[in-house]
């Protein structure tokens, strides 16, 4: 039987992008089906503007440098998304045909903005990103489908981005160990008790 693995997820933040591709390929290494779900938390609605790219460009730097990973390479402030919400309304045209499809698809806006350096609010980009997988911009979901996983999110008790869900077991950002030095600089680990306590519920 195939478990649900949940997330609610804003596209530009750097945590749920160094999240996500851990727990996926800890799910790709197993034997036991998991369909991972993940669902719009578009902080521009949360907080009422979008993450700003100053932030997300010092955040995945100490990222990069303290958790010893190659990531978002191609992150270009001159390319950062205005929005994230029509990202969000085809991922979600995504998840309506399966949820391979879906997950596949929330991973390559996510590389096409911090590996390739695409400006993911841009029409165009989009519409390349859904005809890789078989779909078009014109099949999105509207954007009634993604206030409608925002409110689900709110109605859950989401903390922030990334928050996992199995079942009615909420885990927030359980690959890393997040934190402030002295003079405010991020301190970032990967967190190996929250993560072992995670897979023991997801493995089951």
């Amino acid at each position: 039987m195939s478990t649900t693995l949940e997330v609610f997820a804003e596209i530009t933040c750097p945590f749920a992008y160094v999240g996500l591709q851990h727990i996926v390929e800890h799910v790709e290494a197993g034997d036991h089906p998991t369909d991972i779900i993940v669902r719009a938390w578009p902080l521009e609605w949360v907080n009422g503007a979008g993450l700003a790219v100053d932030g997300v460009i010092e955040k995945s730097a100490a990222l990069c440098e303290q958790l010893d990973i190659d990531a978002f390479a191609g992150l270009d402030a001159d390319q950062w998304p205005t929005t994230t919400v029509p990202a969000h309304r085809l991922t979600i045209a995504a998840y309506d045909v399966d949820a391979p499809t879906g997950l596949a698809v929330s991973l390559a806006i996510r590389h096409a903005l911090f590996e390739e350096g695409r400006d993911i609010s841009d029409p165009d980009v989009l519409d390349a990103i859904a005809s890789a997988h078989g779909l078009s911009v014109d099949d999105a979901a509207d954007e009634a489908a993604v206030r409608a996983e925002y409110d689900l999110g709110v109605e859950r008790g989401v903390k922030g981005s990334p928050h996992f869900w199995l079942g009615d077991d909420g885990f927030f950002c359980p690959a890393l160990d997040l934190g402030r030095d002295d003079d405010n600089h991020l301190i970032a680990r990967f967190d190996p008790e929250a993560l072992t306590a995670f897979y023991s519920r997801l493995d089951r």
